[in-house]
């Protein structure tokens, strides 16, 4: 029987303490890149694989991003007698990408919390989770690749990516087993952020999850754990251990762009903006110019 539509799931509740001051009044999902906030480019990710119905999860201090996918009548009216068309256009852009929702999750419990908060709009859907943090180049088709893999396979899907050993204690890491396909392998287990030498692969989850419905029973008896937090990681080891559906991951090879951390987030800033047609061919000159006086 085929599944009910997918519903996308993005978790912007944190309270973004790596990039205060600029956060104090600021969500961090609202901090631009080159010129969209970096919540828009996961949004229209999530549009661009055919997603229509999303739901934010927020937290306090957090109605900047409802405001920006809202419509501003009054700029629109403003850009549209000046003849601005293109700008019009593009603040219109924001508020027609989607069906978008906003819940709050109240207590920063964890991602597996903040997961277990879209139970009540996502019902009995299969649902999408992308995170804020991590930028997806739209060049590359993951999101599309793994809710492919969802509908070929009926099971849970992450996805994974090769991280140096040095930073592999930032991430979940996952043992796994191959497949007949070599960018897809089975997850057999899942350690939340370890040391290098118990890291079970080079294998780390990054923020892209597309869940079946089962997930929120699981979530809603997962305890508090590493940090005492709700980690959704417990609950993709239940997951994995369910011999009739497991887990598999999308092994990623493209280009992501890591928002989430102050040096990550202005190399994202540069890259993309180095790729664009309307600033790259000046850009990308001066930056090798400055660069040489380094």
């Amino acid at each position: 029987m085929p599944h009910k539509p997918f519903k996308a799931v993005i978790p912007a509740a944190g309270l973004g303490t790596r990039f205060l001051p600029a956060t104090k009044a600021m969500p961090k999902e609202m901090l631009p890149v080159v010129d969209k906030p970096a919540i828009q480019y996961v949004v229209e990710e999530a549009v661009d694989a055919g997603i229509q119905d999303i739901l934010i999860i927020i937290g306090r201090n957090k109605n900047n991003i409802a405001n920006h996918f809202d419509s501003v009548p009054e700029l629109e009216s403003t850009l549209e007698r000046k003849g601005d068309h293109d700008r019009l256009a593009e603040v219109k852009h924001a508020s027609d990408l989607a069906d978008i929702h906003m819940v709050r999750q109240g207590e920063p419990l964890g991602l597996g919390h903040a997961v277990w908060r879209a139970k009540g709009h996502v019902d009995d859907h299969p649902l999408a989770v992308l995170l804020g943090d991590d930028l997806i180049d739209e060049r590359d088709d993951l999101l599309k690749t793994m809710l492919a893999e969802y509908d070929k396979r009926e099971a849970t899907v992450v996805a994974l990516m090769e991280v140096d050993p040095a930073q592999i204690h930032l991430y979940g890491v996952a043992s796994v087993e191959p497949t007949d396909d070599p960018d897809v392998v089975r997850v057999t287990g899942m350690v939340e952020k370890p040391n290098a030498a118990d890291a079970p692969s080079n294998l780390a989850v990054i923020g892209r999850y597309v869940l079946p419905p089962e997930v929120f029973e699981i979530l809603e008896r997962t305890k508090p754990g590493k940090g005492g937090e709700i980690q959704l990681t417990d609950a993709l080891q239940e997951l994995a251990h369910d011999p009739a559906r497991g887990v598999y991951g999308v092994v990623f090879r493209g280009r992501r762009y890591d928002t989430g951390d102050k040096l990550d987030y202005i190399k994202a800033i540069v890259q993309l903006a180095a790729d664009r047609e309307d600033l790259g061919p000046e850009l990308r000159p001066w930056f090798k110019e400055f660069a040489a006086t380094l």
